[in-house]
């Protein structure tokens, strides 16, 4: 079986308020809580899940439309823009390297955030085999994104002809462009939501 990638936004503050050991289980369970129907998880629409009960709405997962819950696309537009990078001009390439690093792509993975459970607010990862994270990105990292997201949305055409040139047909990248386009924009909404609350955003298998 494929890695999946669970995705939460989150206050903060409220989930600081659990023990290290306990934050991931606390997303889930409280998204999804204990004796909850295990089929409403197939075929709920897709988007922003809230929790059933109304006073825990501090947190949300979210799945995205152009995926079926892989991790793999998310991973192999990170490979394509690893690929694609060098024929980016300097603006829209570091604007790029703002937005994705931490979400889908490291330019060093010995510092990805993750690792260490972002700083220890998380577990730390002790079997990279079994990653207890995928993804952390803290408020304060959140509205950085936000910032870079802004400026690469208007410029994502420029990324076309790169992603023809290293990407399109290769196997373990993106299908077409328009399908990585279209991952991006999710990411840029998902940010921009995360954001505008003052989030921060987590990824668990």
């Amino acid at each position: 079986m494929g890695l999946n990638l669970t995705l939460f936004m989150a206050d903060w503050e409220r989930l600081g308020a659990f023990p290290v050991e306990d934050r991931i289980d606390a997303l889930d369970d409280t998204v999804w809580p204990p004796g909850d129907d295990p089929s409403l998880r197939c075929g709920r629409s897709r988007g922003w899940r809230w929790p059933p009960d109304p006073g825990a709405g501090w947190c949300a997962e979210y799945e995205f439309f152009t995926t079926t819950g892989s991790y793999r696309p998310h991973s192999r537009a990170g490979d394509g823009w690893a690929d694609m990078r060098p024929l980016v001009d300097a603006p829209v390439r570091q604007a790029m390297d703002a937005f994705l690093g931490g979400l889908i792509w490291d330019a060093d993975p010995a510092e990805d955030p993750a690792r260490d459970g972002g700083g220890g607010f998380f577990p730390p990862v002790t079997d990279p085999w079994h990653p207890h994270l995928l993804l952390v990105c803290p408020p304060e990292a959140v509205e950085r994104k936000v910032a870079a997201w802004k400026e690469v949305e208007p410029c994502l055409d420029v990324l076309r002809a790169p992603f023809a040139a290293e990407c399109e047909g290769w196997t373990g990248r993106p299908d077409v462009f328009e399908d990585f386009a279209l991952l991006l924009r999710e990411w840029g909404g998902v940010v921009i939501e995360a954001g505008g609350r003052g989030w921060g955003l987590v990824g668990v298998p």
